[in-house]
């Protein structure tokens, strides 16, 4: 440990020499309210910018510990201090001047969901807060300008410290509405499995977003309110009886014309598996948070898939027990979601007919007089969802806009008339009667034996080059994978985190004898109990990841061509 002296004078005797003798302020320095580390000195002023870290002991931040005492609490609170800390620092981002990077501070953006994030991290034991953050170092050309780096380090850091990072110094109602807040949605969730309900979404919520290019609650909006037969109470700690719409477990259709809310809907119970930030307008909207939006993905890769739940009999003789294409068709790649979802221990299926592929989802009683069964591999999904939740407990939430055969299926109605929930179900169930649904000669459900156990196709490489490319890829090594279907992706950063999480399952996990759930749950209890920088395989913790959850983690892998 060194003192802010020692640094200000190392600063000092390299002004002026070449870029490389920034390598030589790495480590940590002694501020007196907070520490400072240099953890990583980026090779030249046009490279990726140095990474820093900021220490605040427990005692000096005095944040209380009723504040990080759980998970959800401390998540909250942490996400909290980092979006001050990032307004803070955003004022003074290129306020020195100089070639490239020069001058850049640069924290995580946080959206509208709450996530768990390498940026801000508090001690649960001693409640100690950890910030991390790029700068980049100032230089004109490849000289280095080292007083505009002690302007950064020695002023305007210590400003963004002093206002964002201490319990005294933050506004202390908006950040007790923030765990309050937690506390309710934690609640929630747990009031979720105690009434046996899928989802919930409560009256007055904002589900409509701005725009696609932005996830802010829509102006104006209708706000959302329950129909009568679905409402029910929730008694939370601190925001008291809220009353809401109810979706009990089993299989709901959402119906309705067009535009007028089916898939907003959906798309809210999608982002239900996350925390919302106060003003989002869906922070007491919560999903089963094991809930899978599943859709067809023409063109993926599928490898040592079970799909026979819903095709076999293959003209080509292709084996569908253990399923391998680099080039699924829409209905092959829809039958492998729906069968990794079920591995990946879900007890939700959210389903769109817009981005289904229609052969999957449902042949109508003219193409099967036409097309003998006999003739057809796909046993569509109408013939497998009730028995999804009565033989595996696992519920189905799905909007449809064309196919009425559903109705006979479903145990709940609910059409979206101008954006306003309406239970139909009985008129429809009496509607359906008219037009009775072809019995299925298909087999019935058999839950799959078949484990996969992944093992590496080649020896990992010790050095590691992780890149992504917004919500839509990760590339490992020049190896692409493509998540842009994985829908319940909300951030940047859970790419990054799991082009990491994967480098290191590929390098430590994936040994051909546990299988992927297994995996799954001891990559998370490692980074439970050690933190993710313990599977970074770095010398310092990436300023830029976030965690995502186990079922986006073995979307990620079951997509890997690698």
């Amino acid at each position: 440990m060194k003192s802010q002296e020692v640094l200000k004078n190392m600063l000092a005797r390299i002004d002026h020499r070449g870029y490389p003798a920034y390598k030589e302020l790495q480590g940590m320095y002694d501020f007196g309210a907070y520490m400072l580390s240099i953890d990583h000195v980026q090779g030249d002023p046009f490279a990726a910018p140095s990474k820093v870290h900021i220490e605040v002991s427990g005692q000096k931040a005095g944040f209380p510990k009723e504040y990080y005492d759980t998970e959800d609490k401390r998540t909250a609170v942490q996400d909290f201090v980092l979006r001050l800390f990032a307004g803070e620092v955003q004022n003074y981002s290129f306020q020195a001047k100089g070639s490239g990077k020069s001058g850049l501070l640069s924290v995580s953006r946080c959206g509208q969901e709450i996530l768990s994030r390498s940026a801000c991290q508090m001690d649960n034991h001693t409640g100690s807060v950890t910030v991390r953050l790029e700068i980049g170092f100032p230089a004109h050309g490849r000289t280095i300008d080292a007083k505009a780096l002690e302007k950064i380090l020695f002023g305007y850091l210590p400003e963004c410290v002093k206002k964002t990072l201490y319990f005294s110094a933050v506004p202390a109602k908006e950040l007790q509405k923030a765990v309050h807040l937690a506390e309710d949605t934690a609640s929630l969730r747990r009031q979720l499995k105690e009434k046996n309900l899928a989802a919930f979404v409560a009256d007055g919520a904002v589900l409509p977003r701005q725009s696609g290019v932005s996830d802010r609650p829509m102006r104006d909006a209708f706000p959302f309110q329950s129909p009568k037969s679905l409402r029910v109470e929730m008694h939370l700690p601190h925001a008291g009886v809220i009353t809401g719409m109810g979706i009990p477990k089993g299989v709901t259709l959402i119906v309705g014309g067009g535009y007028h809310g089916k898939s907003t809907l959906l798309r809210a119970l999608e982002a239900g598996v996350y925390n919302h930030i106060a003003g989002d307008g869906r922070e007491y909207t919560v999903t089963d948070d094991t809930a899978v939006k599943v859709r067809a993905e023409d063109g993926r890769s599928i490898h040592d898939v079970d799909i026979s739940m819903f095709i076999r009999n293959l003209p080509n003789g292709k084996d569908t027990v253990h399923f391998v294409t680099q080039d699924a068709s829409g209905s092959t790649s829809q039958a492998a979601g729906v069968t990794e979802a079920v591995e990946a221990q879900t007890k939700l299926l959210l389903i769109d007919e817009d981005t289904s592929a229609t052969n999957f989802m449902i042949r109508d009683v003219l193409m099967q007089r036409v097309v003998h069964g006999s003739q057809e591999p796909i046993i569509p999904f109408i013939d497998r969802v009730r028995e999804l939740y009565e033989k595996e407990g696992i519920s189905t939430i799905l909007v449809a806009g064309s196919c009425g055969s559903y109705f006979h299926k479903a145990d709940l109605i609910i059409q979206m008339n101008r954006y306003e929930p309406v239970d139909i179900t009985e008129y429809a169930k009496t509607q359906a009667k008219e037009f009775p649904l072809a019995q299925s000669e298909n087999p019935a459900y058999k839950k799959s034996s078949h484990k996969r156990c992944p093992k590496a196709s080649k020896r990992a490489d010790d050095r590691v080059k992780i890149k992504t490319t917004g919500l839509d890829t990760i590339c490992i090594n020049k190896e692409n994978i493509d998540v842009r279907y994985i829908e319940q992706l909300v951030d940047s950063e859970q790419l990054n985190a799991l082009g990491y999480m994967l480098a290191y399952a590929q390098k430590h996990l994936f040994d051909g004898k546990k299988t992927l759930l297994q995996i799954t749950d001891e990559l998370y209890e490692k980074i439970h109990r050690d933190g993710i920088e313990s599977i970074c395989g770095l010398s310092y913790v990436p300023a830029g990841l976030a965690l995502p959850r186990k079922q986006e983690f073995m979307a990620v892998v079951n997509r890997y061509r690698g």
